[in-house]
C-alpha cells in the first residue's frame, strides 16, 4: 500500500506525515518501531517528571499522551476498516493530560505498557488487507484512511520524540 495521499486526511496530520518517510506501514515498523521504543527507553527515570515550562507537560504525561494516542487511532483504524458508518469522536488531549494519572504511575509500567500498545497496533494492522487500509471513515469531522493512520501514528510518536529533543533536551 504506498504513503497515503492527501486525499486521505486532514491537512492538520502532514506535520506527523511529514517526519515518516518509506511507502508502507511495513517499512515504517522496520524503520521507526525499535528507535521510538529504545529513545522512551533511554530517558534517565530521575528526568520523567520534568516539564520545560509553567503549565506543560512532564515527560511522564507526554509518554502517556502518546499512549492514548496510539489507542485512539488504533481503533480508529480497526473501526474505519470494519466499515463503521458513523462518524469517529474527536478527543482533547490536554482534558486526557489533565485526567490522566501518569504523574503517579511508575516509569517502568509506563514503557511496558507503551512497547505492548506498540505491539498490538502493529499486529493490527498487519492483519489489514489492502481493501481495508484503503476504506476511508470519518474521525473528527474529517475524511481519513486507515493506511494514513497509520502513518500518523508513527509520525505523532516521531514528532513527540522531536519535541523531546528540542524543548527538554533529551
Amino acid at each position: 500500500m504506498p504513503r497515503p495521499s492527501a486525499s486521505e486526511y486532514s491537512p492538520f496530520f502532514q506535520t506527523y506525515l511529514n517526519y515518516t518517510s518509506g511507502k508502507d506501514y511495513t517499512i515504517l515498523v522496520q524503520q521507526y518501531h525499535e528507535r521510538i521504543t529504545e529513545s522512551w527507553a533511554a530517558i534517565p527515570a530521575e528526568k520523567v517528571n520534568f516539564a520545560y515550562g509553567e503549565g506543560k507537560w512532564t515527560i511522564k504525561q507526554m509518554l502517556q499522551h502518546v499512549i492514548d494516542t496510539e489507542r485512539i487511532f488504533a481503533y480508529r483504524a480497526l473501526a474505519i476498516a470494519r466499515k463503521e458508518p458513523a462518524s469517529l469522536l474527536g478527543f482533547d488531549e490536554n482534558e486526557y493530560a489533565i485526567n490522566g494519572t501518569a504523574v503517579h504511575r511508575n516509569w517502568k509500567d509506563l514503557l511496558i505498557e507503551w512497547r505492548v500498545v506498540r505491539q498490538s497496533t502493529n499486529l493490527l494492522f498487519a492483519s489489514f488487507t489492502d481493501e481495508q487500509l484503503k476504506q476511508i471513515g470519518t474521525a473528527s469531522g474529517k475524511p481519513i484512511s486507515v493506511n494514513a493512520i497509520g502513518f500518523i501514528l508513527f509520525g505523532h510518536a516521531l514528532h513527540h520524540l522531536h519535541i523531546l529533543k528540542e524543548r527538554y533536551e533529551i
